[in-house]
């Protein structure tokens, strides 16, 4: 996929970026994402929503959103930071993929500035999750590496109120942003699509490599929690073979106590043919997985209680016991640790388990000007 051509220019307005070089042949080139998107005037990338502008590129979604709303931060899905706390997620439009199983194509595909209904400055983000209660911000729906600079405002003014920042993520952009993007991030969830290039340039456009780069560098470079999630399409990344070099390849490379979320697919987009995820592949994905080493393996978007809990890797005791995004018995002690045997649980706990419970509530930040 490319960006426009020049007969589509357009008049483009935004707010001016950091990640981007002046090309010999008069372009200019994006370096937020491996796409590298070279653009003559008027003309945007892929994600749409980053265009040239004169002799620089804009963002053009800068402070707006496709909507707000309050979720359990098990939504995002983080098991493992905060259980039990509201969320309050936001995204915009756009997306620098072109998954075509995209489970959120009304917003990531949008080309259309209505679907950014909700207006807010940083501290009114801010101010708005205060209010509501919420431990954390999400960046979510579509993916934050696109409107990196209006994420980073956020996360700095939810920093000044004690409020953390979320980032749920295809982990597809360049060393330089990456850096500065997560040093204001504290937990992310990284979308693991697939463990093949094949796959990766079949469905996304994208590459693989990128995204474990990503991964190891939030790993072992950076203090955020990482999570990973692993979207499970039947007939495309669902071999035995490849849940095991995932597997394999994330306790090598970044250890066994980095959870790792098997999601069943629903049919969507473009591939509407496909079949939902049978419940039995997730259930072979987890036994491989914790086969390997994985000490927090779950399942999602499904109904499995026993495979959707944390479990102590030492004794087997049920540390967190879920019911979709609810909780139900707690077991871990006020410093993250086994009730029964004293063993830590990997994450970031508070003393006391979060109350927020599975529901979602829609929000308009304008009800907090």
């Amino acid at each position: 996929m490319t960006p426009p051509s020049a007969t589509e220019a357009e008049a483009i307005s935004g707010t001016p970026t950091r990640y981007w070089h002046a090309l010999a042949d008069g372009r200019v080139q994006c370096d937020v994402c491996p796409r590298a998107c070279k653009l003559g005037e008027g003309q945007r990338g892929l994600c749409f929503v980053r265009g040239r502008a004169g002799d620089q590129i804009v963002l053009t979604t800068y402070g707006r959103s496709s909507g707000y709303c309050v979720d359990p931060i098990e939504k995002k899905p983080l098991n493992h930071f905060l259980p039990g706390s509201a969320v309050l997620s936001f995204g915009t439009a756009g997306c620098n993929l072109a998954c075509k199983f995209c489970q959120n194509w009304d917003i990531s595909k949008s080309r259309e500035i209505d679907t950014l209904a909700d207006q807010a400055s940083p501290d009114g983000v801010a101010r708005a999750a205060a209010a509501l209660g919420c431990a954390s911000v999400a960046y979510t729906y579509n993916d934050p590496v696109i409107f990196l600079e209006y994420a980073i405002d956020v996360a700095q003014a939810c920093r000044a109120r004690s409020i953390r920042s979320v980032a749920v993520t295809a982990g597809y952009i360049e060393p330089a942003p990456r850096a500065e993007f997560y040093r204001h991030m504290d937990a992310a969830n990284v979308d693991l699509k697939a463990f093949t290039e094949d796959f990766y340039w079949r469905l996304t456009n994208s590459h693989l490599q990128p995204v474990l780069e990503t991964l190891e560098y939030l790993k072992h470079e950076t203090a955020v929690w990482l999570e990973i999630t692993n979207l499970v399409i039947p007939g495309a990344n669902d071999s035995e073979r490849e849940f095991e070099d995932m597997t394999r390849w994330i306790v090598e490379h970044l250890g066994p106590d980095v959870p790792l979320h098997f999601s069943a697919f629903h049919p969507d987009y473009r591939m509407r043919d496909v079949p939902h995820t049978p419940h039995a592949t997730l259930i072979k994905a987890h036994r491989i997985a914790r086969k390997n080493g994985l000490r927090y393996v779950y399942v999602g978007n499904v109904a499995d209680v026993g495979r959707a809990s944390s479990y102590c890797h030492e004794c087997g005791e049920r540390l967190i016991e879920r019911r979709q995004y609810a909780l139900g018995s707690w077991r871990l002690t006020r410093d993250g640790a086994c009730a029964s045997c004293g063993t830590p649980c990997a994450g970031v706990f508070a003393p006391v388990p979060g109350q927020w419970g599975a529901r979602r509530q829609p929000v308009r930040l304008a009800d907090f000007a």
